[in-house]
Order: structure tokens, then C-alpha cells, then sequence
């Protein structure tokens, strides 16, 4: 087996078949489909930050940030740590950022009526 092959099982091997992959892509898609939460995602995808940070990127309130990353910190979106006396967020998962740049990409073909490209 050469050394792509290699790396293509490697890669499927992990994924799981069935009803229950589609149900937690639905869940993980289901989050995204929110402004706020999209918004702090994007600005997560360029490094991490604290409330303060994600409050003046998303222009959304105090709370209402705090309730959506609470959101996908249970959903296992971010992951947190502790700075001194501040909670910092960062994305959990490359995959992630690159499931919101690619929906951002496609909001910006749209709005743009860019023709369709692989």
C-alpha cells in the first residue's frame, strides 16, 4: 500500500457511519446557525480571547456572549482556561475554523453572485 493509501484509511478509520454521525453534524450545524455564536466563532478561528474581546468583535452584549459560549463550551465547541483572573476561549477543533471560513466563503460567493468553483 503506498503512502497515500496509507493516510486515506487512516482517515476514515476514524469516522463513525450511520445516524449518529448525521445527528451530531445536525447539532454542530444547528450552533452555527446563529449570528452571535457564528460571529464568535470566526473571531475564535484567529486565536484566542476573553469575554471583553469577544464582547467589542461581536458588538453583542455582555451576557448574551457569555450565554453563547457557555453554549458551545457544553457542546464541546471551545475549550477554556483561566488567566489570572480571566477565562480565556479558544476553539477545540482546526476542523471547526475551517467549517466557518468555508460557510463565510459561501455567504461571500452569494453576496457577491461569484459564480460556483471547486
Amino acid at each position: 500500500m503506498d503512502n497515500r493509501a496509507q493516510v486515506a484509511d487512516a482517515l476514515h478509520s476514524h469516522r463513525h457511519t450511520g445516524g449518529e454521525r448525521l445527528d451530531v453534524a445536525a447539532s454542530v450545524l444547528a450552533l452555527l446557525a446563529d449570528r452571535t455564536r457564528l460571529a464568535l466563532l470566526e473571531r475564535l478561528g484567529r486565536g484566542e480571547a476573553d469575554v471583553t474581546t469577544l464582547v467589542e468583535a461581536t458588538g453583542a452584549a455582555r451576557p448574551s456572549v457569555s450565554q453563547h459560549l457557555a453554549k458551545l463550551r457544553l457542546a464541546g465547541l471551545v475549550a477554556t482556561r483561566k488567566d489570572g483572573r480571566h477565562v480565556v476561549y479558544s476553539l477545540r477543533h482546526g476542523h471547526l475554523r475551517r467549517l466557518v471560513d468555508e460557510a463565510l466563503n459561501v455567504a461571500d460567493h452569494q453576496i457577491a453572485a461569484l459564480p460556483p468553483h471547486d
